[in-house]
């Protein structure tokens, strides 16, 4: 069953969980499940999505119940309105806060080869030192960052995390393959560390501010707890997703930490 996190007469959400597709895709048709096919079963009626998540990516993930809801958020996130917030491990100590603006060419089967103005806020909320060696350094170093895309290309977060160098754990295809690998054989973490954590909208029927929150996936918060990371989320996550790190003792690492914040 899917996590429904948020339902009206117009719309419905789910928590999408890693490794799902939103819907069949001609690159995927020998996956069998899907996101729109498995909500339109536990619904018992047609959806459709009005935005897109990788397949590695978690997080909130908005249907419309008809078209004629459809229609006015397909053009508010068309235009840029719905305020999407992220959360990502990356490589690295990142700067404090950053806009990348570095233009994103389409993939290679898409029809528009030219490549589009892309957008992506950050800020840094808490790094970590970890006493174990990855590539030519003898300790690894990762940061906790908040996302905002403030344009909606194909992969941007990941591209543009690539482009700066400071590449999203778990990321296979714009990753670095070596703390992908350090993660999954030190900290049994397979999955891209990528969470769609909160959307925002003004809801076309009511006028209202609606705001969505969807709580991280389950290895994720264990990471942070790990990293003690746990004050820093609690702080910038929205109060729905923050509940999910409940006081108490945090996993312990395989290893010390040599330091973090």
């Amino acid at each position: 069953m899917l996590d429904i996190i948020f339902e009206d007469d117009q719309y419905v959400a789910i928590n999408k969980p890693n490794g799902l597709l939103v819907h069949r895709t001609r690159i995927a048709e020998e996956k069998k499940e899907f996101a729109l096919q498995l909500l339109r079963d536990q619904l018992g009626y047609r959806v459709s999505p009005l935005h897109r998540l990788d397949r590695g990516t978690s997080g909130v993930l908005l249907f419309a119940k008809n078209a004629e809801a459809a229609a006015p958020l397909v053009k508010a996130f068309g235009e840029r309105e719905a305020d999407k917030t992220y959360f990502a491990i990356v490589r690295g100590y990142t700067p404090e806060e950053q806009v990348i603006d570095n233009p994103i060419r389409p993939d290679k089967d898409h029809k528009n080869k030219t490549p589009q103005d892309a957008f992506t806020s950050y800020r840094r909320l808490a790094t970590v030192e970890l006493p174990i060696a990855v590539g030519r350094y003898n300790s690894a170093r990762y940061s906790l960052v908040q996302v905002k895309p403030e344009t909606g290309r194909m992969h941007q977060i990941r591209k543009h995390f690539a482009h700066i160098r400071h590449y999203i754990i778990g990321d296979k295809r714009h990753g670095d393959w070596r703390h992908n690998l350090m993660f999954k054989e030190e900290l049994q973490s397979t999955s891209l560390l990528l969470h769609a954590a909160a959307l925002a909208f003004e809801h076309p029927f009511t006028g209202a501010t609606i705001r969505i929150t969807a709580s991280m996936p389950e290895n994720m918060r264990r990471l942070c707890q790990q990293f003690g990371w746990e004050d820093a989320l609690q702080h910038y996550l929205p109060a729905q997703a923050a509940e999910a790190f409940t006081p108490g003792a945090a996993p312990a690492l395989p290893f010390p930490p040599a330091s973090g914040q």
